[in-house]
């Protein structure tokens, strides 16, 4: 276990100042929270006990980027770029203790490990946030916690698949590494897979990442249409192409009950 470092004597340090412009951005943020029915520059300025004319340039911005609204009586109001963001922090929080008795029914009706993952914070990797492994002896094993490539597993490939056309050019840039004979790494044999998953809304991988075991992966979609998150059902390969006709449809409808739990849905529907 890693030890904290009691070295030197940490009240001794100087607190670090938070810059006005973010100490004032928080304040407007938290006052229009509780202001159903907005606020006018006035009144922010009032809450915020700042000069009216230091507000107005960090108000315009906000405004600019969606985080605000203001209305023709000047009355500003929180806009859907912030709504949008506080709603994918709940969601994020919440979706592990949401999809929980999910992935325990998938895990049993399909006899395979049932994964919970989404794209990492800090890196283009999948983290897996959950799972409930098979009760067969030979089973597909994972750590929560744990983070995996993207081009080469079946939930990393349904992340993948819906980056938009920036980003992804950006990461197929990348040099990729073959971990086994099955791993694809050219651009052009992903872009083209990606492609598939996009319009069939499934992601598999056979002996890609690991000899022996395969996956298949489904969406769970934010309110707004996005993939924020994956269902993964893992196990050894010859088991899971035998299965796959009865697994298909089992991850399908979870990962769609996951979507409502979260009041989410595909652009799709």
């Amino acid at each position: 276990m890693r030890k904290i470092s009691t070295h030197g004597n940490s009240t001794s340090s100087p607190s670090r100042a938070v810059p006005q412009s973010v100490s004032r951005i928080f304040l407007i943020m938290e006052s229009l929270a509780a202001l159903p029915a907005g606020a006018t520059l006035s009144e922010l300025a009032l809450k915020a006990d700042a000069p009216k004319t230091s507000l107005v340039g960090l108000l315009n911005g906000l405004t600019d980027e969606g985080y605000l609204i203001r209305d023709d009586s000047g009355r500003y109001f929180l806009g859907p770029q912030f709504l949008s963001l506080a709603m994918k922090a709940v969601a994020g929080r919440e979706l592990v203790t949401l999809v929980r008795p999910t992935l325990e029914k998938l895990s049993l009706d399909t006899g395979e490990t049932a994964v919970l993952g989404a794209l990492a914070s800090d890196a283009e990797l999948v983290t897996y946030l959950d799972r409930v492994e098979s009760l067969n002896p030979i089973r597909y094993a994972v750590s929560v916690g744990e983070r995996r490539d993207l081009y080469c597993t079946a939930m990393g490939k349904l992340l993948l698949a819906f980056f938009d056309e920036a980003r992804l050019d950006t990461y197929l840039k990348k040099r990729r590494k073959a971990f086994t004979p099955s791993t694809v790494t050219k651009a052009e044999d992903l872009r083209n897979e990606l492609s598939y998953i996009r319009s069939q809304g499934l992601s598999y991988t056979q002996d890609e990442r690991i000899e022996g075991a395969s996956g298949i992966a489904a969406p769970i979609y934010s309110s707004e249409g996005d993939v924020i998150a994956s269902l993964l059902i893992a196990g050894p390969s010859g088991r899971m192409a035998k299965n796959a006709y009865l697994i298909e449809p089992l991850l399908e409808q979870a990962a769609k009950n996951c979507s409502l739990l979260i009041g989410g849905k595909s652009k799709k529907e």
